[in-house]
């Protein structure tokens, strides 16, 4: 299996059709490619300041890519099976960002409140994988990737930005044994990937999840002529579709939409799915800290596929 490994200047700070791929796939080729984390791997201990540490930094969320994938043209889906992510190092990273985050206010939301305090949290990893702070912060190791992407077909967009080809939605069942389905909008889609997570809780509230580096182990395919408008999810139960806006409710509209679309491609009639997702359909935020706010809806597949 080939590996995908970068020099530091190689990352990318943007989701862009405009730089060099790091790499080419083949459609159904499974490869392991590395990350950097959130920071850029500068935050090594709870001695660390965040607001200091933010000034060095070129950018959130390094991305390994663009990838391109051979024979991609707009129009078609790629389908990404995430197979294995492997932490490659003992601990993860988190920390308060001072302007950052659900419950403070920020450049858009100004209120007259000082901003929060800055530490930086080190979750060592023990024998049995979990990660640990202290007594009561001490959380199981439930990786997922942070950010998967498509290029947008003409727009460059900053890594702490999701948009409607994905990117940093922070939607915990981008996991191992899930599939994501992502549009393509640029010959060769123009993949990226990053910001993995040992763990977040669902809204990722602060801003900073469980920032970890990764081996990240994914296969590649390509669905020809199947155009998607959004991300979506299939796990072994469920399938899902991810919405991306502000407000909140408009991302969650966007979510519940796409949901039904793909019901109605399964065979059913659209108000019949419009009944189905009403009575049975299942929603959770993502993110409600970034540019725009992620939400996922979610529907079992034993009602999903009933004829």
């Amino acid at each position: 299996m080939r590996e995908i490994k970068l020099t530091d200047d190689q990352y990318s700070y943007v989701f862009t059709p405009y730089i060099e791929p790091v790499a080419t796939v083949q459609p159904g080729e499974t490869v392991a490619l590395y990350t950097m984390d959130a920071f850029s791997n500068k935050i090594v201990s709870n001695k660390q300041r965040a607001g200091e540490v933010f000034k060095t930094l070129k950018g959130d969320n390094p991305q390994t890519g663009p990838i391109k994938i051979e024979g991609a043209e707009p129009g078609d889906m790629l389908k990404v099976e995430i197979i294995d992510i492997e932490a490659t190092r003992d601990f993860a990273a988190s920390c308060f960002n001072p302007n950052f985050g659900g419950l403070v206010s920020t450049r858009t939301t100004r209120m007259l409140h000082e901003p929060l305090p800055d530490p930086c949290y080190i979750y060592k990893r023990d024998e049995n994988g979990n990660y640990t702070y202290n007594s009561r912060l001490s959380f199981k190791w439930e990786p997922f990737l942070g950010t998967i992407a498509t290029s947008h077909a003409v727009e460059v967009i900053k890594t702490i930005s999701p948009f409607e080809n994905g990117g940093n939605m922070d939607v915990p069942d981008v996991k191992p044994g899930n599939i994501v389905y992502l549009p393509v909008s640029v010959p060769g889609a123009y993949f990226f990937t990053g910001d993995v997570h040992a763990k977040q809780g669902e809204g990722e509230v602060c801003g900073v999840a469980m920032e970890i580096t990764a081996k990240v182990t994914l296969k590649f395919d390509l669905i020809k002529h199947h155009k998607i408008l959004w991300p979506r999810i299939e796990s072994p139960t469920e399938l899902m579709c991810v919405g991306s806006a502000k407000p909140m409710e408009d991302a969650a509209r966007i979510a519940y939409c796409e949901l039904l679309g793909w019901l109605v491609e399964l065979g059913w009639d659209k108000w019949e799915a419009y009944q189905a997702i009403t009575q049975a359909g299942k929603l959770y935020v993502g993110n409600m800290v970034d540019t725009v706010y992620s939400l996922v809806a979610k529907i079992d597949k034993e009602i999903a596929y009933r004829k």
